[in-house]
């Protein structure tokens, strides 16, 4: 692989390649530019083509072309070797030939399906004039629809997998996309039937998914029924798609999101294509499932700023409150749209529900909006404080508890201060009453930090880790209280929590008869939380499995890691019994880490 790797960096000039991520000048024989990686004034980061590197004065980081797009694009270094031998004309071989064409023909097969779906769309039949009408209702221009390659589904049961068939791929390829459905009686049925298709690209622009959106006409026909009714069908995961990595718009968007150092968070597609049409560009969108904190970790690799711009109604307020909690324990800066500013000036999106809507009813607006956001705490003090909060007696204890609950959830003590600072002035509550209050609050973060090794950690990407973990748990925990079903699978998700949880696991299972005061009161203050829980059971199941998911992985990682500490040392020491009893277990836990 060194060869290989050697052979790529004589074929590319590096500084040609760094000049498309990065405006360069020339300096000598070198070439500087503002660094891409941290935020400068005067130009710190050069590039020598002479001796093919980077360096970069003001972080103190370089290397050469592969450890640019490695740490650019945040991707392994197997992944940037192909993107580069692609470019290069090198043949790069990483895993066996049979591998390599099972990944290969699902990307082929999707893009079969994507032109396929977009010859649909661009038909004379009377199917692709109804969409087309749709979509220009909708607001969306030819433009957008070309570069996000919209698409149509024939009202056929299989028209897609005929088709994919005729071109020449296989029966089990075409049902390993997941793009066709196998029924009991063993035919094939298309996933996406009589729906308007919107492709998902990967963080590198190859489609990998598909969202179908239900006809206008089907949407509220009586006599449709089971999938067909389904407002959205999503793909299923795949060997190249991970909905809870994948963000929906990503890869369109990872250039505005460096040059503005913040990125804009939507519910779904349109309300991305709405947006971005609108003129903002740094916006990606979660699509086919809940937000994850491995969305959230893509992105924490691009800005330290999020701008969250969900829904206003009640469902997508509780999707911005989660949001708000996820991105904040990844130690973003976090700010929601305010549109209520914008009322006064252009009175008719006040009873606009979404993002597109926004943009659709007063073309340009948008983007002022996405301009002027407010601080996640002031979100907060509007939801949980305002005039009719204060005057509801009941409620006001609560809501205090709430607020203060995100305060203590601030990871810097001196933006902690500065909002206990306003929150008292909002309140008219003394800091020194709030703060009393602040610190008798217990929090899942208490748990972790109490142990030794983790107040060592200077690591930052281990703080963030440490951050996700605990808002993974705390979740899980909340969702199981505000849920029957989600409660019914806690077991399932139990032992992968981290040891220092295991008292409050217990006490929630019932499994420890009298808990401390302190677990008692960490499961008050979850059960308040709960009691703000508002969404379907479906999705609120869906984000359950969702976190489970991550929270697995995790535990699996780390298991991989420690194994991989015991196989050193027993090649260090010669022990081949201890080295083969390593190899068992690591082959067991990667299993579980890969496929389960």
């Amino acid at each position: 692989m060194s060869d290989t790797a050697q052979l790529i960096k004589e074929k590319l000039d590096i500084a040609e390649f760094i000049r498309q991520y990065v405006p360069l000048v020339p300096a000598g024989k070198n070439f500087k530019g503002n660094c891409p990686f941290h935020k400068e004034k005067t130009p710190s980061f050069m590039v020598s083509p002479e001796r093919g590197s980077w360096h970069c004065f003001g972080c103190n980081i370089g290397g050469d072309i592969i450890s640019f797009l490695m740490k650019y694009e945040n991707i392994e270094f197997i992944e940037a070797l192909k993107i580069l031998g692609e470019k290069a004309g090198v043949d790069v071989r990483t895993k066996g030939a049979m591998e390599e064409r099972r990944y290969a023909v699902l990307y082929d097969i999707h893009r079969v399906a994507t032109d396929f779906f977009k010859s649909n769309l661009y038909s004379d039949s009377p199917l692709a004039e109804s969409a087309r009408k749709y979509l220009k209702e909708r607001g969306l221009n030819n433009e957008t629809l070309e570069l996000f390659e919209i698409g149509l589904s024939l009202n056929y049961s299989d028209a897609l997998n005929k088709h994919l068939l005729k071109a020449g791929f296989s029966r089990s390829d075409i049902e390993r996309s997941g793009l066709v459905i196998k029924t009991e009686r063993g035919t094939y049925w298309d996933r996406f039937r009589h729906r308007i298709i919107f492709p998902i690209h990967n963080h590198f622009g190859k489609v990998v998914a598909f969202t179908g959106r239900v006809m206008p006409e089907t949407e509220n026909d009586p006599n449709v029924t089971g999938i067909a009714s389904a407002k959205y069908v999503n793909s299923p995961e795949t060997q190249i798609y991970n909905k809870s990595r994948l963000l929906f718009g990503l890869c369109f968007a990872k250039a505005a999101i460096r040059d503005t150092q913040s990125v804009i968070l939507v519910e779904g597609q349109m309300d991305l294509l709405m947006v971005k049409q609108d003129g903002v560009q740094n916006v990606v969108a979660v699509s086919g499932t809940a937000l994850t904190g491995e969305h959230l970790a893509n992105l924490r690799k691009l800005t330290d700023t999020i701008v969250i711009a969900f829904d206003r109604d009640s469902a997508g307020m509780a999707a911005t409150e989660r949001a708000i909690d996820i991105a904040g324990g990844l130690d973003f800066s976090v700010y929601v749209i305010a549109p209520q500013m914008f009322f006064s000036e252009h009175p008719e999106i006040s009873s606009s529900k979404d993002p597109a809507d926004i943009a659709r009813t007063v073309p340009g607006v948008f983007v002022k909006i996405a301009s002027k956001p407010e601080p996640a705490m002031k979100y907060y003090f509007r939801a949980y404080f305002s005039e009719a909060e204060r005057n509801n007696p009941q409620g006001l204890k609560r809501n205090i508890r709430t607020i203060l609950s995100k305060i203590k959830m601030i990871q810097s003590p001196v933006e902690r201060s500065q909002w206990l600072g306003e929150f008292s002035k909002v309140s008219g509550i003394s800091e020194a009453s709030l703060n009393e209050e602040l610190a008798i609050m217990p929090s899942l973060n208490t748990f972790a930090a109490a142990t030794p090794n983790i107040q060592a950690v200077k690591n930052v990407e281990n703080i963030q880790k440490l951050s996700r973990q605990a808002a993974i748990t705390e979740r899980l925990f909340i969702l199981a209280l505000a849920s029957e079903e989600c409660k019914n699978r806690f077991s399932l998700c139990a032992p992968y929590f981290s040891a220092e949880y295991g008292p409050l696991v217990k006490a929630f299972l019932g499994e420890e008869s009298s808990p401390s005061v302190r677990i008692t009161a960490v499961l008050d203050e979850l059960s308040m939380k709960a009691g703000l829980v508002s969404g379907e059971q479906k999705e609120l199941l869906e984000e359950f499995d969702d976190l489970s998911k991550q929270l697995r992985g995790e535990h699996f990682k780390k298991q991989v890691e420690l194994i991989r500490s015991r196989i050193r040392n027993a090649e260090v020491s010669g022990d081949e019994a201890a080295l083969s009893e390593a190899l068992r277990d690591f082959d067991r836990a990667s299993k579980e880490l890969y496929n389960g």
